[in-house]
């Protein structure tokens, strides 16, 4: 059995992001983000790509123990949710780090230290207001953790919300202020560079880095400091469908699109029920047989429209190519109106995976 859309990962292609971050930042150590199973590319392979790096980082206490019931050694950190005191205990024992990003959860780790010992990543909001203390309740965190004999390693952190003005007022306040914070224990070790910000911003490669979405071949500041990254993933489609219009004739609902010339129009196998973007217009650029052609008419739950009229022969069977080496995922996204982390995590279980190494 076939399905009609694949996604190829390229696990070499993921090594080789990782060296490239490695290069950037050699005495860094690299904490690679595996959440939302590895941004779609599936955290187990990717983990086993990723041999080389210092630790996972993951969202949810449920893929921190998929990685560890997989036998998977490396130092785990699960950044901010929920945790009560059964978690927080298996946390210790897994040897899971955990973040303490409000009163409440700081108040639950100190509980759980007495009797569980505990690696804690205290986290400061300064500017992002998503995760994170603020201030003044940071530096008393900070004075309860750091004192606690059951935290055996703290570490201070923040996340910045800029992604890609790194020269903004606003990212220098941000950084202003997590350093303010951090000089009340300036023993602690530091992690505040996700991929934008180790990219950008050589002085913040601090202690532990946490790459993310370049390790999955995108650049999120594009051509203001490219990089040698390589797409881990290829997401093709088969075509089903071919058909001859006439001008005037439209394709898809809502005759959102309309021939101005006799066209040939290709059917590919995959929609927005397979995670391709709906809000994708015409012209969104396609790869099929060695050129580019165009999306046209409305996405489709099942299927797309792609107009081949100047594409050599294409047959049902082909596969197109809706991102990948020859059509960056980033370049989709902003014909979507969205992101390449959205388009990565968003793609369904009709697709199948086909990992290479």
């Amino acid at each position: 059995m076939q399905n009609t859309a694949r996604a190829r990962i390229d696990l070499t292609a993921l090594s080789h992001n990782l060296e490239v971050v490695r290069t950037l930042c050699p005495r860094s150590r690299i904490m690679a983000m595996l959440k939302a199973d590895a941004y779609g590319h599936g955290a187990l392979p990717a983990a086993r790509a990723l041999t080389a790096a210092d630790g996972f980082a993951v969202a949810r206490l449920q893929e921190a123990m998929l990685l560890r019931e997989a036998a998977i050694a490396h130092r785990l950190l699960l950044l901010g949710t929920l945790l009560d005191q059964a978690d927080l205990a298996l946390c210790s024992e897994q040897n899971i780090d955990v973040t303490a990003h409000d009163e409440n959860s700081v108040a639950a780790i100190a509980a759980c230290a007495r009797h569980w010992p505990l690696r804690v990543w205290l986290k400061l909001d300064c500017g992002m207001h998503r995760l994170g203390l603020d201030a003044t309740a940071f530096v008393a965190a900070d004075r309860l953790l750091s004192a606690h004999q059951g935290v055996s390693e703290l570490v201070h952190m923040t996340h910045f919300s800029s992604t890609r003005d790194m020269t903004s007022t606003v990212m220098a306040q941000q950084i202003a202020r997590f350093v303010a914070c951090h000089e009340v224990n300036p023993k602690a070790q530091v992690s505040v560079s996700n991929s934008a910000v180790l990219i950008a911003k050589p002085a913040l490669r601090t202690d532990w880095v946490r790459p993310g979405i370049m390790l999955y071949g995108e650049n999120p500041l594009g051509d203001q400091q490219p990089l040698p990254l390589r797409a881990v993933m290829t997401l093709r489609a088969r075509i089903i469908a071919v058909r001859e219009i006439a001008i005037g004739e439209s394709v898809g609902y809502d005759g959102c699109w309309t021939s101005q010339r006799p066209s040939r129009i290709a059917t590919a196998g995959i929609g927005y029920g397979d995670g391709y973007p709906r809000q994708a217009g015409n012209g969104t650029p396609v790869w099929i047989n060695g050129q580019r052609a165009a999306l046209v008419g409305r996405v489709s739950m099942d299927s797309i429209g792609i107009d081949v009229t100047d594409c050599a022969r294409v047959t049902v069977g082909d596969e197109a190519t809706l991102w990948g080496p020859e059509l960056p995922a980033g370049t989709i996204a902003e014909c979507a109106r969205t992101s390449s982390y959205e388009l990565f995590t968003r793609l369904g279980s009709r697709v199948s995976r086909e990992f290479i190494n």
